[in-house]
């Protein structure tokens, strides 16, 4: 059972949109599959997959029988479900299952390892993991005493769970774990009504879908910009989902031409490899309307390029684990090289500094400061709740610049997380896995620009004792931190050190370190 920080520390929510005015309960499944029932949608397709078309009513009548195995299995509401699902079918019916019941969905990234997914079921403290046999060897590693586990594959035959549970609307309804600074995941809890309100503001008003809508790309769906993207938004308006297992530049390029994809989520490094993968796209991508980038800053020479190539708009976003969706974003019709864009109608932003909390003037960089209908609660993370949440604004960490038109151009992060591909890494974290081999004495990892990944992560080692610096031992530590965290935290380069810069009361300079990168690259 999980419980929202004091009531004190939440940020300030304002709901300044008619579609936000929720009843005071109501349940986020109802909205997203039942109300398309109502409107005569049984027959439309609702998921997409390589092997697969979903109606709508199949998809309910899936959702009913997992609800019912929950039911049967002790699960109630306000109880964690933690989800351990690759982007199939089977995600989106277990997930609204869990809504459903008035349970909590904790859904995983499918590559985490054995010990990040204890450091999550020892906060979240579920009652349940539900896994599929693809994943199911580093649910095998954790200590069974924990959680119960079970396969997915044991939940469609369950009785039927037809009512939706009623839920007041600020329930927790999911629980996403995103790295900070500290390396420890942090737990971001969000409402039925959160889930609703970044429908009902980002994506009804800057997408503007329609049923006839097909939503593609590649962020997994355990992750907030995935769970947005091919579930949320879709299901929402009534349109389709087209999933996408796993993301190769030729399997997102064939997804996106024979499912005839018009909105499609993706994140920068995905738009350089499909440009790379193929040098005339214009055709085979004629049925988007426009492509979604977020995750990281979307660099003005990938949107000429991309532009070049497809005549397809990009429109660069940001947004955050903590407040749930995307809360600026560029336009149709009025996005711009370089800038990510303006702010989502539902939200207000400005650009403060730091110390008095004040805007400061246009053209000037300042800590960027947010507050919508949706905003940043943490499980268990007091200190962290009030570093994120000052006088009712949620500051997610990154330095911006806004222009005298209101366009909001990002400078850099305030922090040590290094976003790589679109996704967050906390460089504390691999620090920790590095000194655990006896062959490193002490570590300071900070991200290094990539042509390909914007960044990535670079560990500068110190070594222990007898040995030596080697291109053999750089691959031993970067399999050994594969094999710890999920494979795309690795320190993509090392490079051996005889002492790592450092303040006069010990602390390792890392900004020293990261201003090296910058200034050889």
């Amino acid at each position: 059972m999980v419980s929202y920080p004091p009531r004190e520390l939440w940020p300030e929510k304002i709901y300044n949109l008619p579609e936000l005015a929720y009843p005071d309960t109501f349940n986020a499944c109802y909205e997203l599959l039942d109300a398309n029932l109502a409107l005569g949608r049984a027959s439309a397709p609702a998921i997409y997959s390589a092997d697969s078309i979903v109606t709508y009513k199949q998809l309910t009548d899936e959702v009913m029988n997992i609800a019912g195995a929950l039911r049967q299995r002790g699960v109630k509401a306000g109880d964690c479900v933690v989800m351990r699902l690759f982007n199939r079918p089977h995600f989106i019916a277990t997930f609204l299952a869990v809504l459903r019941i008035g349970a909590v969905a904790v859904p995983t990234p499918p590559l985490l390892r054995q010990r990040e997914i204890s450091a999550i079921i020892e906060s979240a403290d579920p009652i349940l993991l539900i896994s599929e046999t693809d994943l199911w060897d580093e649910v095998e590693k954790l200590d069974r005493g924990a959680v119960r586990c079970v396969n997915v594959a044991e939940l469609r035959n369950g009785a039927p769970f037809r009512e939706c549970a009623p839920t007041p609307q600020d329930t927790p309804a999911i629980l996403l774990y995103t790295s900070g600074s500290t390396g420890l995941p942090k737990g971001c809890m969000h409402s039925h009504a959160d889930l609703m309100a970044t429908c009902d503001s980002y994506a009804r008003y800057i997408l503007e879908p329609s049923p006839a809508d097909r939503f593609g790309g590649h962020p997994t769906m355990a992750f907030a910009y995935g769970l947005g993207g091919l579930l949320l938004f879709p299901l929402r308006f009534g349109a389709s989902t087209v999933l996408l297992e796993r993301f190769t530049p030729e399997a997102m390029i064939n997804s996106i031409h024979q499912a005839e994809v018009t909105i499609a989520f993706c994140a920068p490094i995905s738009l350089r490899l499909m440009m790379k993968q193929s040098s005339s796209l214009r055709q085979t991508l004629r049925s988007l309307r426009f492509v979604v980038s977020a995750g990281e800053t979307l660099p003005a020479s990938v949107y000429r390029a991309w532009h070049d190539n497809t005549g397809i708009e990009v429109l660069d976003g940001l947004g955050s684990t903590e407040m749930l969706h995307i809360f600026i974003s560029s336009r149709r019709g009025r996005s711009r090289p370089g800038a990510t864009g303006e702010v989502v109608p539902g939200y207000q932003a400005m650009v403060i500094d730091e110390k008095s909390m004040q805007p400061v003037p246009d053209g000037e960089t300042g800590l960027l400061a947010v507050k919508g209908p949706t905003g940043c609660r943490y499980l268990g993370k007091t200190y962290r709740q009030q570093n994120y949440v000052r006088q009712g604004w949620n500051i997610p960490g990154d330095i911006y610049i806004r222009d005298s038109d209101g366009f909001f151009h990002y400078q850099c992060r305030n922090d040590d997380i290094i976003i790589s591909g679109g996704i967050n890494i906390a460089a504390p974290e691999i620090e920790g896995v590095l000194l655990e081999h006896p062959a490193v004495f002490e570590a300071a990892v900070v991200g290094s620009p990539d042509d390909l990944h914007g960044m990535v992560p670079k560990a500068f080692i110190v070594l222990q004792g007898t040995h030596r610096p080697s291109d053999d031992l750089k691959k031993e530590l970067q399999d050994y931190v594969r094999r710890e965290l999920a494979p795309y935290k690795y320190p993509r380069k090392i490079e051996f050190v005889k002492e790592l810069p450092k303040t006069s009361t010990g602390k390792i300079r890392r900004t020293e370190l990261r201003r090296s990168e910058f200034q050889v690259s």
